[in-house]
């Protein structure tokens, strides 16, 4: 049965997450439950944003948004409940080695780091408290719900949502309000371009079964 663990609401960047749990786990090994705990909601939105990047490519990968959007879902709305995702508990509680994890996070804090002149805490109305926290996420699960559509072919059907998926993830991670709103606009055009797609498609049925009678 899932624990009932909660994250911890942060104001830290993930730069500055990640160095503590380094502190933390460094000389010891560490459960993937511990240190999904130590990087918390942080690390669930680190992952949600690295699964939209293979989407940025105007050209789809066949098959690939049907996995990825289904992962994005779960992991948005673990998020939303404020809960760690469902895995078993034998992956949860395997212990992992910190000699090989440890330089891993800290070469991804050096990464994520250079990000904070950019990303930084802005708009606070757009990430702060739980119920803007919950409307985020279902905002990432929705995004991840337009990945899911199956018009892989069609240009741009992956790329904006998943850009959407990348804005509002990276910018719930480093508290910036502004991205947050970008992503949200990358959303609003999503939907407004998969219904045009819709009414072409609608109009050239209609068209073509009035050619045929």
């Amino acid at each position: 049965m899932q624990d009932t663990f909660e994250f911890k609401d942060s104001s830290a960047s993930l730069s500055a997450t990640l160095r503590g749990v380094i502190g933390r786990i460094a000389g010891n090994s560490v459960t993937l439950r511990e240190l999904m705990a130590e990087v918390g909601e942080h690390g669930l939105l680190l992952m949600c944003a690295l699964a939209s990047l293979p989407f940025l490519i105007p050209v789809s990968i066949p098959g690939v948004s049907t996995v990825f959007g289904f992962a994005i879902i779960l992991i948005s709305l673990s998020i939303t409940f404020n809960r760690l995702p469902w895995l078993p508990k034998r992956i949860l509680d395997r212990r992992l080695d910190t000699t090989k994890l440890v330089p891993a996070l800290e070469k991804g804090a050096s990464i994520v780091s250079r990000l904070d002149a950019y990303i930084k805490p802005r708009m606070a109305g757009f990430v702060a408290g739980a119920v803007m926290n919950r409307l985020n996420g279902l905002a990432i699960a929705f995004g991840g719900v337009l990945l899911m559509f199956p018009l892989g072919f069609v240009p741009l059907s992956n790329t904006l949502p998943g850009i959407a998926i990348l804005l509002l993830a990276t910018g719930m991670i480093q508290r910036d309000g502004l991205i947050v709103a970008a992503g949200y606009a990358f959303l609003i055009f999503t939907v407004i371009y998969f219904v045009a797609l819709g009414y072409l498609a609608f109009s050239a049925g209609q068209g073509l079964a009035e050619i045929l009678q």
